[in-house]
């Protein structure tokens, strides 16, 4: 009752003085430690509030409020593993308590697997109907799956809770995959005036202008910060927006003026610099640089590809063994490592990304017509599908959302036939290393992160150059390839190990792949890949990354 009362006055560090007290006298007492779980939750942190919930399951195994306590904790913490372990021991009784299905389902939905998520959230809303979280995760689940009725979905979660911003953003999406462009850009503005600091829904306008061929795409970002100039998360996400479409000109100038009015956050001085040097201004890069404290979050790596810019390739040898030192397994130093290791002509380069078996392209495992089958499947999906903001892909269309989530039974024979390529590719590679970035895991369950598909048309479209600084091995796979790929010249052809243009350097790829149909090429996520542009005809893949 003491905690209770101190915790309703707002007074924590009461509450907690008070639960350390009667944990002292009462060390075998369960309510007492989850109520000290409780208090470390609403004090944020996680870690703690997860040992004294544990204590409480293990003093009273029985109580199903311990468990779910201890469930959210871990959730915070990312464990979601550990949540589905513990819950699952308590299904025969918590599937009949919404709290215990709605907890479960957001851990699933957390570890990408939306088809249980939405099973969960099924099962809250056959307990309550108008459960506000439940509403609004089987919306979002509709979504990421595919679903026809996600907007109607998103219409009942807005029922019980009309004041949520994202729900409102939830159904402008849904209404941009419907095809209702004026509907889902009329909500998206409104958000947008309403709450000039919602980032995602900035993003999200201006993806739809960018899609409509709108020149002035970053103008939501540019009256957001008019109207909300103490916010810096407006400026930082419109500088990343334009370098990702490589506006990194127009990207740097965003991080100067946001510099002038956050003088004590040195991320935007970082910004300009990257994005400064990217543009090719390398004075202006490196006249920052010569500034920023060494201490500065992800400097190492930004100034190491600012050295290769300058061709300075032992200051940057240097600067990526201590990223590496800090960040053993970070994608983008093994990345420019490689670029860095070939140029200087060092032996590791060969053993990082020219192993044989460490790229390859072999034909999909699966049965004869399946290509076909999901290229028509996949043409009616890039319908309503528009180049993304911030990737790689420059024209032409990507499937929305993670493509093996959708409902489709033609796509998760699709995925079954992926993941027995894998096993194939897995097997032809050279064996296990720890001090291999991808070599180190060639023994470890592999599943997919993210899938996509990619259709370009022609008229020069291709990807940039890129890495996927998620993932442990990347992919493409072809399902339509142009005429001009067969060709001397290779357009439309994977390059490997080619780095980016604004990197500034000759350097040939490791390995040019020719796309055939109905084939999988496979190779590190460590190393840079892009495609040559082509003329005429259509190329469509289907892409994924691998992680562990």
């Amino acid at each position: 009752m003491r905690i209770h009362a101190a915790m309703q006055s707002n007074d924590l560090v009461g509450a907690w003085q008070i639960a350390e007290e009667g944990r002292r006298a009462h060390p075998t007492d369960a309510a007492l430690a989850d109520a000290a779980g409780d208090i470390a939750l609403k004090s944020g942190d996680a870690v703690a509030a997860a040992a004294h919930f544990e204590t409480a399951c293990m003093l009273a195994p029985q109580v199903l409020d311990y468990v779910l306590n201890h469930s959210i904790a871990l959730q915070r913490l990312e464990r979601h593993i550990e949540v589905i372990a513990n819950l699952s021991a308590h299904e025969p009784t918590g599937r009949k308590v919404p709290k215990y299905c709605s907890v479960r389902a957001l851990s699933h939905r957390s570890l990408g697997e939306p088809q249980k998520a939405a099973h969960w959230y099924d099962a809250v809303l056959a307990l309550d109907p108008r459960h506000p979280r439940a509403l609004h995760g089987r919306a979002r689940a509709a979504i990421e799956r595919g679903e026809a009725d996600a907007v109607r979905r998103f219409d009942a979660a807005l029922s019980v809770n009309q004041g949520d911003a994202d729900l409102w953003l939830g159904k402008a999406q849904a209404l941009d995959v419907a095809g209702d462009i004026n509907g889902a850009r009329r909500i998206a503005e409104q958000l947008c005036a309403q709450a000039p600091g919602f980032t995602a829904a900035l993003s999200f306008l201006s993806g739809l202008m960018l899609a409509a061929g709108e020149a002035d795409f970053g103008a939501p970002f540019r009256d957001a910060a008019a109207r909300a100039p103490q916010d810096p998360n407006i400026p930082a996400t419109h500088a990343e927006t334009l370098a990702g479409l490589d506006h990194a000109l127009s990207a740097a100038n965003i991080a100067a003026e946001a510099r002038l009015r956050f003088p004590n956050m040195l991320h935007f001085a970082l910004l300009e610099a990257v994005h400064a040097g990217s543009a090719g201004e390398l004075d202006r890069a490196e006249a920052i640089f010569s500034e920023l404290p060494k201490d500065t979050p992800n400097r190492t790596v930004h100034e190491a590809r600012h050295r290769v810019r300058t061709g300075e390739f032992a200051s940057a040898n240097a600067l990526l063994d201590e990223a590496v030192s800090v960040s053993r397994w970070d994608i983008t130093a093994w990345s420019l490592r490689d670029i860095v290791w070939r140029t200087l002509g060092d032996a590791r380069a060969e053993w990082l990304h020219e192993q044989e078996g460490l790229i390859q392209i072999r034909p999909l495992a699966g049965r004869q017509g399946l290509i076909e089958d999901a290229t028509a499947e996949l043409r009616v999906l890039h319908e309503g599908s528009a180049m993304p903001l911030g990737q790689s892909l420059r024209g032409g269309t990507q499937t929305r959302g993670i493509l093996f989530h959708r409902t489709e039974p033609l796509l998760a024979e699709l995925h079954a036939a992926i993941l027995a390529t894998l096993g194939e590719y897995r097997a032809e590679l050279p064996v296990f290393d720890p001090a291999h970035p991808l070599l180190r895991l060639r023994d470890t369950p592999w599943k997919l992160a993210g899938s996509w598909s990619v259709r370009l048309t022609g008229g020069g479209d291709h990807h940039t150059a890129h890495i996927h600084p998620q993932g442990v091995i990347s992919s493409a796979l072809y399902l339509v390839v142009p005429d001009e790929a067969e060709g001397e010249d290779q357009q439309g052809c994977l390059e490997v190990g080619r780095p980016k243009a604004d990197l500034g350097l000759d350097l040939p790829p490791v390995k040019a792949i020719r796309p055939m149909p109905g084939h999988l090429a496979l190779f590190p996520s460590t190393i840079y890949h892009g495609t040559t542009p082509f003329t005429s005809a259509e190329r469509m893949t289907v892409a994924f990354d691998v992680v562990t």
